[in-house]
């Protein structure tokens, strides 16, 4: 049994007159090497976003800075969990790799933001750790 890592698939899977026809997309959902920059790193922040800085009043200005929001057009990574600041009460989800950030959208990439925001951005309101034990009674 090899023990090398898994490769990403070749581009070139079919005859090359077929390529573009067959397999128009060849890499795409692949989250390999560097790839393109990382759009939530210079991204808008809620803060900078005023309908979002507006919805999110009760968040202290640092906290707003914190929640970076992705450009329309950005491609959402495939299998990271995302929130849509957007929907009333946001929940929740796993991005496929065909998904972008559209114009309706305030996707907010949760490895991006801090634990205790990322909590109250989606409705828990004892961001606390919970005690998983080992503590002395």
């Amino acid at each position: 049994m090899s023990r090398e890592k898994p490769q990403a698939q070749t581009l070139n899977k079919h005859p090359e007159e077929y390529e573009k026809d067959l397999n128009p997309n060849a890499m795409r959902g692949q989250n390999i090497g560097a790839g393109d920059a990382q759009p939530e790193k210079s991204a808008r922040t809620a803060y900078d976003v005023k309908p979002a800085h507006r919805r999110f009043n009760d968040f202290t200005d640092e906290a707003l800075r914190e929640i970076p929001i992705l450009p329309e057009g950005s491609g959402l990574l495939q299998g990271a969990t995302y929130i849509d600041l957007k929907e009333e009460h946001p929940k929740e989800f796993t991005a496929t790799a065909d998904m972008k950030a559209g114009p309706d959208n305030w996707y907010v990439n949760k490895r991006e933001v801090h634990y205790e925001v990322w909590n109250r951005l989606i409705g828990i309101d004892n961001p606390e750790r919970t005690n998983t034990g080992n503590s002395p009674e």
